[in-house]
């Protein structure tokens, strides 16, 4: 069986250079072929590929060190009960501006993903900061309206701009040097695919949860059960749950492992102070240094 991939697209985006790393470790380590890439229009679509069997995993961004979380990932991995995060990756992203435009007067407008154009803030507003800001599904999707507009900027990957044989115009615009994003290798919960164990990697435990009642004090109680019992949360944030205003998910990634017995008796108290809980994965993070080219 084709071992396959899904990510958002189309070629050139950071999420596929993200999938294209994990299917190079993934096949040195497993001494099989390489996956096969399919790309999504969007990450949600990638999870729901997966989640349709349409594809064994799929590679989805879920945090930038400059920007934050990116909410479609949290939000789907909440929604779509038949899904499992498998295991993590970190990989740099370095921004770049493509454009026709020679003089950076005459850029009118500029395309990127909206996670690209919050992580290039800084940049934008020193250089060109009467352009206008569209966001668009993806960096790569961006590169489409340069090619034959003098008008009109990108920001993208430099490997993208390459691909599609457009002029870079500045390198490295992120806001700050060492910007990484933090990938999710996301299966279905039955997936017999096998995914090779990260040695001596520092164990995770993602979860998200929804309280029984939106009260003062009611999320206390929760991170209490964790606090007492050693365990470190390295990631808590709410989402709307989009019942009503003011009712949210709340999402937290735990260092410690699942299976050891200050998780499971965190998880079996939690139970009672939530109204529905969902470990969404354990697993480690994948090293930086083996899934570099």
């Amino acid at each position: 069986m084709t071992f396959t991939i899904a990510h958002l697209g189309p070629a050139g985006t950071y999420t596929e250079q993200a999938a294209q790393a994990y299917a190079h470790w993934w096949a040195v380590q497993t001494q099989q072929s390489l996956p096969q890439l399919l790309p999504q229009a969007s990450i949600g679509q990638s999870l729901h590929a997966v989640a349709q069997a349409q594809a064994e995993v799929a590679i989805v961004p879920v945090e930038n060190s400059i920007e934050g979380s990116v909410t479609t990932t949290l939000d789907t991995l909440w929604q779509v009960d038949d899904l499992n995060i498998r295991q993590g990756l970190v990989l740099p992203i370095v921004h770049v501006v493509v454009s026709q435009a020679e003089q950076w007067e005459s850029v009118q407008t500029i395309y990127s993903h909206p996670q690209a154009l919050g992580q290039c803030q800084q940049w934008l507003q020193k250089w060109l900061p009467h352009a206008e800001q569209i966001p668009v599904n993806s960096t790569t999707d961006a590169l489409k309206y340069v090619a034959n507009d003098t008008t009109v900027a990108a920001i993208s990957s430099e490997p993208a701009a390459q691909l599609y044989n457009l002029p870079i115009r500045a390198y490295s615009i992120q806001d700050y040097p060492d910007n990484c994003t933090r990938f999710l290798v996301v299966s279905r919960l039955e997936c017999n695919i096998a995914i090779p164990e990260v040695p001596q990697g520092q164990l995770y435990t993602s979860l998200a949860f929804s309280l029984l009642k939106n009260v003062p004090g009611a999320l206390v109680t929760p991170l209490q059960i964790f606090a007492q019992r050693n365990i470190n949360l390295s990631r808590i944030e709410s989402r709307p749950t989009k019942r009503s205003l003011g009712d949210y998910v709340f999402f937290i990634d735990a260092a410690a492992d699942f299976n050891g017995e200050p998780m499971q008796a965190a998880l079996e108290l939690l139970k009672t102070y939530t109204e529905r809980l969902r470990v969404l994965g354990h697993y480690a993070i994948l090293p930086t240094s083996p899934l570099q080219p």
